[in-house]
């Protein structure tokens, strides 16, 4: 399954410019109940790679890289162990796009919002275990 924004396919032309990454809800329906999780996850990843032989500079001890912008979100299905173990199964996840951000605080600061509103701790169906390491479901 493919992301969707606004019920509409989200593809990657769609990524406005500056934004930095967005905040999602995961759908999966387990044993015919229905289990939620919001997190949030960037559109890129600056990945390092070193310089050939021939693109090194002549002082040897500097380590240089290459930065290289990758797209990282097309093949993501949570870090929660319930949802990857569900895409594993082949079972059909909805994945869904609920806000675009255009910094990191921004980022962090909506991920914790939606998940205060929607009250990912205090309802069974939410796999969210906490919020920020902070707040976590009681037993």
């Amino acid at each position: 399954m493919s992301w969707s924004y606004q019920f509409k396919e989200f593809t990657e032309d769609m990524i406005p410019d500056g934004a930095v990454g967005f905040v999602y809800q995961m759908d999966v329906i387990i044993d015919g109940e229905r289990k939620s999780y919001i997190g949030k996850k960037n559109f890129f990843a600056d990945v390092k790679t070193k310089l050939s032989k021939k693109a090194m500079p002549t002082d040897k001890r500097k380590k240089t890289y290459k930065r290289v912008r990758k797209t990282v979100y097309q093949n993501y299905y949570s870090s929660n162990e319930v949802l990857k173990k569900a895409h594993k199964d082949g079972l059909a996840i909805r994945r869904t796009i609920l806000k675009i951000c255009y910094s990191k605080k921004e980022l962090s600061y909506q991920e914790v919002k939606y998940q205060f509103m929607c009250e990912v701790l205090e309802k069974d169906f939410w796999l969210n275990a906490n919020i920020l390491g902070r707040f976590y479901k009681q037993k």
